[in-house]
């Protein structure tokens, strides 16, 4: 039997899911003096998910990471589902189909790391960006051109609402 091509996919999704450390940001961290963990973000993948986010959709984020002022940027989106401190992604993800009523074949998740890799196996599109490890790309059904924290996230965004019409509408 064929594979499915990534793109037939992208017209059955109404959710997506992100990982926050090398999805959202490059993977990076800095380390002030104090110990304050400093990470960056791409304008341009928050504006794609607030614009996602107005236009219907849902979006969640699953991370392990607990730092506050991530948190704060991804409330500041609009991001109603933002699930910090996740020490076991499979029982947030789980949690949060639970309580939205969500298919999990509707859903798109990226991630870039063996933490993600359990969930990609139980939604319907999983996808990385370019530089995840290889046991992520190995379970994507798509793999960004783009680099975690380097417009990944708005790629698979983009390409989604254009499927299905919902991109500069």
């Amino acid at each position: 039997m064929e594979e499915k091509s990534y793109k037939e996919y992208l017209e059955h999704i109404t959710t997506f899911i992100f990982d926050v450390d090398g999805v959202l940001t490059d993977g990076f961290v800095n380390v002030t003096s104090d110990g304050e963990l400093l990470r960056k973000m791409h304008v341009r993948d928050g504006y794609a998910l607030k614009y996602a986010i107005n236009a219907g959709y849902n979006i969640a984020i699953i991370s392990a990471g607990t730092n506050e002022g991530v948190k704060i940027r991804l409330e500041g989106l609009g991001i109603p589902h933002v699930y910090l401190g996740s020490t076991n992604k499979v029982d947030t993800f789980k949690q949060y189909i639970k309580e939205t009523n969500i298919k999990p074949e509707n859903i798109l998740y990226m991630g870039d790391d063996i933490p993600d890799r359990q969930v990609m196996t139980m939604v319907g599109l999983p996808t990385c960006p370019q530089d995840a490890v290889p046991e992520i790309k190995s379970v994507s059904k798509y793999i960004s051109h783009r680099k975690g924290g380097e417009g990944a996230v708005r790629d698979v965004l983009e390409q989604v609402l254009k499927v299905q019409n919902n991109w500069m509408v």
